[in-house]
């Protein structure tokens, strides 16, 4: 194994916190990061994958990742099959001061994004990814993604869990 680290954007189910720990344990979580002029959906596979629309933005979660566990993340995305692997500038949302290799003087990072180019119309969301989305909602709103965004953009499929 060698120390080649990936920065990856993490825009649905892995803004999770736990769920990334356990599906890539030695990832790094960085911070907030801001995919511009790209819409999130839920596609005709019942996934979260990420669409290009102008003036649209993703919110999702950077984090650092070893070789092997994005190996171990292409699994799980099922590369080829379901995602490709896009290169893509993500704006990180940051505490002043912070600066991490290959950043941008604006506060770019290129970073790994998997997309789905082939199911790229909307469809119904599966019900076992409600329970997760909701958990990476809780997260992402403790981490700064704005609720506008997730009721803006995430309620329209992943309805709020009920105690």
């Amino acid at each position: 194994m060698g120390d080649q680290r990936t920065i990856y954007f993490g825009y649905g189910s892995n803004i999770w916190r736990d769920q990334m720990s356990r599906r890539c344990p030695q990832s790094t979580f960085i911070g907030i990061g801001i995919l511009a002029d790209w819409r999130w959906i839920i596609n005709t596979r019942g996934s979260g994958n990420v669409v290009p629309s102008q003036e649209d933005v993703v919110y999702g979660s950077l984090y650092e990742l070893s070789q092997s566990d994005e190996e171990e993340l292409d699994k799980y995305e099922d590369v080829p099959n379901h995602y490709i692997k896009k290169t893509l500038p993500i704006k990180l949302l940051k505490p002043p001061g912070l600066t991490l290799d290959g950043m941008s003087d604006k506060g770019y990072l290129d970073a790994l994004v998997y997309v789905d180019v082939e199911r790229v119309v909307k469809g119904t969301i599966k019900t076992e990814y409600i329970y997760r989305m909701n958990m990476a909602i809780a997260d992402g709103l403790r981490e700064g993604i704005p609720l506008d965004y997730i009721d803006g953009y995430l309620r329209e499929w992943v309805t709020p869990l009920s105690n």
